[in-house]
């Protein structure tokens, strides 16, 4: 089957609507340049979420509206703020704090892309305009029947098709990502041959749209603390307290602060309030090579999932597995090799065999 890749730069924008999701930085940025030297003139948008209390939690909103603001002017595009607050502190914390509560670990980033980014801004603004543009990492292409599939960026490193994974299919239809076709280092060389203001400017690494909020503050914030005991899982010797199981993740090595290290979380007990730890880099418990997936969102249409590679985190590596489906949205993973950090509530993303298409994601439940 022929496939036609989709990038900004060689599909037929000039009557297309197009809006760009301008967040400050320098991979949003760059997508408005790219757009406006094929002569287009985009409308921009600034989603603003900020926390509740912008002072306490040390929000860069502020410098990202400055940076946006400037981009969008020198590229003569008009620039509007859409107020997300709301949806955002409703739905992607509501999601996120319950997965944690419950022992899981989510992911709030794969979350916004589908109910902030195309889906809130599409109901208040986005769904005036035929595409969407945003900088992330990926790429899409057309069959021959006229599906669009979601597909990986060149660098491996920057590659975002993971957090897209949960999107719509009518979302993919409207995506454009102008950037998805370079290296990491290819933008930046752009931006500061275009003297863009920010240029230089360091890639954020916090929570999508919550600058430099720290994960756990997030999460200290809505849950508070619950200290329990941390036991040596082969022993049972108490190691010492934690302050809540939802600071934790299952494989985690670092931020555990216990003596005679190193030590790794291996397993959580919800209802005791115990998270087991273990000495060594490879107890077989925090290895698995077989777990189950459960609610598989396809993004374009279903599609026989057999032979396929897949990642649980946002790593360059992609794992080769068989797929056994045992129900409706349910799959078996078989992985070739044992995989490290296997938790409940990571979503588990699904790829072909060449790791080029994506085909969506679900849960893990093991």
């Amino acid at each position: 089957m022929g496939n036609i890749t989709d990038n900004a730069m060689n599909e037929n924008l000039n009557d297309k609507k197009i809006a760009v999701l301008l967040s400050g930085g320098v991979d949003s940025s760059v997508v408005v340049y790219e757009l406006a030297s094929m002569g287009l003139h985009p409308d921009c948008f600034y989603i603003k979420i900020g926390p509740e209390e912008d002072a306490e939690w040390d929000c860069s909103s502020e410098e990202d509206m400055e940076m946006a603001t400037a981009v969008a002017a020198r590229f003569g595009c008009r620039l509007q703020v859409i107020d997300c607050h709301k949806e955002y502190w409703d739905k992607v914390t509501s999601y996120t704090m319950e997965k944690v509560k419950a022992g899981f670990t989510p992911n709030p980033d794969v979350m916004c892309n589908r109910l902030i980014k195309f889906g809130a801004f599409n109901e208040k603004a986005g769904h005036d305009y035929d595409l969407i543009a945003t900088g992330h990492y990926a790429q899409t292409e057309t069959d021959e029947q006229g599906l669009k599939w979601l597909t990986t960026s060149p660098d491996p490193v920057k590659d975002q098709t993971d957090f897209l994974a949960q999107i719509y299919d009518w979302q993919l239809r409207k995506a454009l990502f102008p950037i998805g076709h370079y290296m990491k280092d290819e933008v930046r060389r752009i931006a500061e041959r275009e003297h863009l203001v920010n240029a230089k400017r360091k890639d954020s690494q916090g929570i999508c749209f919550l600058g430099k909020i720290n994960y756990n503050e997030y999460i200290r914030r809505y849950l508070g603390e619950n200290p329990g005991d941390v036991l040596e899982l082969e022993t049972g010797k108490k190691i010492g307290t934690h302050r809540g199981l939802w600071f934790h993740t299952i494989g985690q090595r670092h931020g555990l602060g216990f003596g005679g290290g190193p030590w790794y979380a291996v397993r959580k007990d919800v209802e005791a309030n115990i998270l087991y730890v273990s000495h060594g880099f490879e107890p077989r418990t925090a290895y698995r090579d077989v777990f189950g997936i459960r609610d598989f969102h396809f993004l374009t249409v279903p599609v026989e999932m057999q032979r396929v590679t897949f990642k649980i985190r946002h790593t360059p590596e992609y794992h080769p597995a068989l797929l056994e489906k045992t129900g409706e949205g349910e799959y078996v993973v078989h992985a070739e090799e044992m995989i490290q950090g296997v938790a409940p509530g990571q979503f588990c993303v699904v790829y072909d065999e060449h790791h080029h298409r994506c085909f969506g994601s679900g849960e893990i439940a093991v």
